[in-house]
């Protein structure tokens, strides 16, 4: 039987909004995905205030309905983004409403798509200069980044709707990021080094993983550039013991463990057993072996063996605000209670491993985030609360110092956005 790929997208869409569950979530859960269905659901979430704008603009009031609402969304982003024909268009949105049972909804969606096709430019000439059409984002994040970011808010939202490279790491224990590059070239794959990170390489043009040389064998795993910087900042070398807590989905793991594969130990920390299959299947695949453990950062008692480390990474939970560009969806599902709460925990998970580390050790603290209260304040607090604590202050040839570390803004140097800061027991 055919897939109705719209009607698919419509269910993922509506149970995002009205679940708020993630879109990755409900992807890899999702039967017979197409790549329809993807670009569906990803441009309506990347554009989401572009259209909604144009739908207020066309309705007189929203309908109630969640899935009419959404279904409306779908048929506006295929006529104004992916330029499918109109006729088939209106057909296929219309034909959704008796799907969901909603056949009332007929006239209305089919009246707001046909005005649109008529008068798309009288429509977005309207529009055009209003906050939410212009920007994209919700009021109170544009609000946020214009107060934290004065000289950088508008390139910011503006990288937040580009579609971002597809980054690579090169195991360092099979092969060098020159000589990978030079393979992929051979098989006719554009690419090219990435700027600071050493195993780094960009993909001109993304591609199926299972179409890069030697990645079932774990000589390329998929990491954008940003990520691929905390093992450098965590000084390997021989001998220590090393946790990274928080450790799903294991890319940073699996890049210590390529990186210095003489270490006495490394830990991976993860309070979720689900995630923490996808870290084992991660190590699998490049031939590494690291202690998986499952436990809550912030209750170490419940899971330590009371055997210091010397090197910790804390790639804390946080608003995820410095990856929009990967996961649109994070613009519907993020409120500012959502980053007060993770502010909380990143205070709690920094203040129960600290005392996990040896004198002379280096925690290594990281968020995909730009919001400044989960990265340099939080830092800054902390530093202020721990006698023994210093900052590593250094300068980077990537990101932008903060006083308490280092933030990368979405987009510089082809990156995700996010913050590092580096701490030493003395």
């Amino acid at each position: 039987m055919k897939i109705n790929e719209r009607l698919q997208a419509l269910h993922s869409l509506t149970k995002l909004l009205q679940d708020k569950t993630p879109l990755s979530h409900l992807l890899q859960s999702a039967p017979n995905l197409t790549p329809l269905i993807q670009e569906i659901c990803f441009g309506v979430c990347r554009h989401y205030y572009h259209l909604q704008a144009i739908a207020d603009q066309l309705v007189k009031k929203r309908p109630k309905e969640l899935d009419v609402w959404v279904s409306l969304l779908i048929g506006l982003y295929q006529l104004h983004y992916l330029r499918i024909p109109d006729y088939a268009v209106v057909k296929e949105t219309v034909a959704l409403l008796a799907q969901i049972k909603k056949p009332w909804a007929k006239g209305l969606v089919n009246a707001v798509l046909r005005t649109f096709c008529r008068e798309q430019e009288q429509i977005l000439a309207a529009i055009n200069d209003t906050p939410t059409f212009l920007y994209n984002h919700p009021e109170w994040f544009i609000a946020r980044l214009r107060q934290d970011w004065p000289n950088n808010w508008q390139a910011i939202l503006q990288e937040n709707d580009a579609h971002p490279p597809m980054s690579l790491r090169v195991n360092a224990k099979q092969c060098t990021a020159a000589d990978y590059l030079n393979r992929l070239q051979e098989a006719g794959v554009d690419a090219r080094l990435a700027e600071h990170a050493p195993q780094g390489i960009e993909l001109i043009t993304p591609c199926d993983v299972h179409d890069l040389p030697g990645f079932a064998s774990g000589e390329v795993s998929v990491q954008d550039g940003a990520a691929q910087l905390a093992a450098s900042l965590l000084a390997l070398k021989p001998g220590l013991r090393v946790l990274d807590a928080c450790c799903a989905p294991g890319g940073k793991t699996c890049h210590i463990l390529e990186s210095e594969p003489k270490l006495a130990a490394c830990v991976a920390l993860d309070v979720d057993h689900k995630r923490l299959k996808r870290v084992s299947e991660n190590l699998a695949r490049l031939q590494l072996e690291a202690t998986l453990l499952q436990g809550d950062g912030v209750h170490p008692q419940a899971w330590w063996d009371g055997i210091p480390f010397d090197r910790i990474l804390l790639d804390a939970p946080c608003s995820a605000t410095g990856v929009i560009r990967r996961h649109p969806d994070i613009k519907l599902l993020r409120s500012e209670a959502d980053i007060t709460a993770a502010t909380r925990i990143q205070h709690d998970l920094l203040h129960a491993l600290w005392p996990l580390l040896a004198p002379g050790g280096i925690l290594v603290y990281a968020t995909c985030s730009v919001m400044p209260e989960e990265n340099e304040q939080q830092i800054a607090s902390f530093i202020a609360s721990q006698k023994d604590c210093v900052f590593a202050a250094k300068d980077y040839a990537w990101g932008e110092s903060t006083g308490h570390g280092w933030q990368i803004l979405p987009g510089n140097n082809h990156m995700d956005g996010f913050f590092y800061s580096v701490l030493i027991k003395t």
